[in-house]
């Protein structure tokens, strides 16, 4: 298996920092924005997002994460993950815009499970939706509404997503 680095520390950080900037145009400031972290490295990239957010406009952002384990329709097919804690805003979701951040949107189906999941929690005034990478290959109506890379590949390749705080290094590869 060969491996190919796509995005360093520093593509990451100006991807992030990008997709920050482009979540407060698009909800015009901070006010009301919840973003909420999809397990395992999604919750990184919301707590780095929601730092940068801060950074920007103080007070802009509340963080938390959503697991979506028991809300996916493929858990027969899958490796068994044990669900994590999720954890919502002490605000709510009810009339704010929510943020999901993941970090490779690839079939659309986590996406999907998300959004079952988030309405378990209240009724949102908008859900946007926010991915590090998107390598294409969708089975669901969904996109991303901000991106750091598009990078098409194959479906016999795998994107590999490694941040500081989860894996010890920080890259993107495609791996064939």
């Amino acid at each position: 298996m060969t491996a190919r680095t796509v995005l360093q520390p520093a593509d990451i950080s100006r991807a992030l920092t990008r997709i920050s900037h482009e979540i407060l145009e698009s909800n015009r400031g901070g006010s009301d924005l919840v973003i909420l972290g999809i397990p395992t490295r999604g919750i990184e990239l919301a707590r780095r997002i929601g730092a940068i957010l801060d950074e920007i406009e103080p007070g802009s952002g509340s963080v938390g994460f959503l697991d979506v384990t028991m809300y996916r329709d493929d858990l027969a097919g899958q490796p068994t993950r044990a669900p994590s804690p999720t954890q919502i805003p002490s605000g709510g979701v009810n009339g704010k815009t929510v943020v999901l951040v993941d970090d490779v949107l690839y079939s659309g189906r986590t996406i999907r499970a998300a959004l079952d999941a988030l309405g378990d929690y209240g009724r949102p005034r908008a859900v946007r939706l926010a991915v590090l990478v998107d390598r294409g290959h969708r089975q669901l109506p969904i996109r991303a509404d901000f991106v750091g890379k598009n990078l098409p590949t194959s479906s016999e390749e795998r994107i590999r997503v490694r941040l500081r705080d989860t894996d010890g290094v920080e890259e993107v590869t495609i791996e064939s």
